[in-house]
């Protein structure tokens, strides 16, 4: 099992982190790090992997997750049961992550300057022109406070959209720096990480940091629902030591 904890400047007492594919033990096509129980994948292996994650998180003592829709709707952990459907996810309780899986969508971390409140957005290019980043960021008191970092995701040079993704975002921030045409008719290559930070810095938080990397080109690291179809997802995960 891979688990990265990336070089950001977090609070005081906040873990974030995000999981690699490798590790674990589901077979094909989820090779083998998969924490998703809704891709098809043996419920047993995915229990297993699970419960290896969560002994690998300093701090943590239990994992809430959500049942994505693609949506906007955030859950306050401390409030909500597993499987609850949202795409976003508040914790101010230590101990108890918030969560969300991607396979090429990106996972938008935010946490407050003085380490009392963490949350995780799942943005896809509908949850974030649909507003999952606003509706998590109004959670907190003040943007000016809160510091967001944007985990591993389908990069610039491999999210292949048509022209109803391009549409979806007009009037967005800098969105012509986001979307290049490409040599297909009608198709356009589009910056997720681009137009999420875009949004973020237009709403007034402090910093936003990137991983940079690529979901769809790193085979060997991450799941790609984009190049493999039926695959695992990853967790990417935020919590307040308990």
């Amino acid at each position: 099992m891979n688990v990265v904890f990336p070089d950001w400047p977090l609070p005081d007492g906040v873990r974030l982190a995000w999981t690699q594919r490798t590790g674990g033990v589901s077979s094909a096509p989820f090779d083998r790090f998969n924490v998703a129980h809704h891709v098809g994948d043996d419920a047993a292996a995915v229990d297993a992997n699970r419960q290896q994650l969560l002994t690998s998180l300093p701090g943590c003592t239990e994992i809430r997750w959500l049942s994505q829709v693609h949506g906007t709707d955030i859950k306050d952990v401390r409030l909500s049961d597993n499987g609850e459907a949202a795409d976003a996810a508040l914790a101010v309780e230590p101990g108890l992550a918030a969560c969300v899986m991607t396979a090429d969508c990106l996972p938008v971390f935010f946490w407050q300057q003085d380490g009392r409140q963490v949350a995780v957005a799942h943005a896809g290019w509908r949850g974030l022109a649909g507003g999952v980043l606003a509706n998590t960021l109004a959670q907190f008191d003040d943007p000016a406070t809160v510091y967001c970092g944007l985990g591993p995701a389908i990069g610039p040079g491999a999210f292949e959209v048509g022209a109803d993704v391009v549409e979806a975002f007009a009037g967005w921030p800098q969105a012509e720096a986001a979307f290049h045409a490409n040599d297909k008719a009608g198709k356009w290559l589009a910056d997720l990480p681009a137009l999420a930070a875009a949004w973020l810095q237009q709403a007034g938080v402090a910093k936003v940091y990137f991983s940079g990397d690529c979901t769809f080109v790193q085979a060997e690291h991450y799941f790609s629902y984009r190049r493999d179809g039926q695959t695992g997802r990853m967790a990417n995960l935020i919590w307040i030591e308990g």
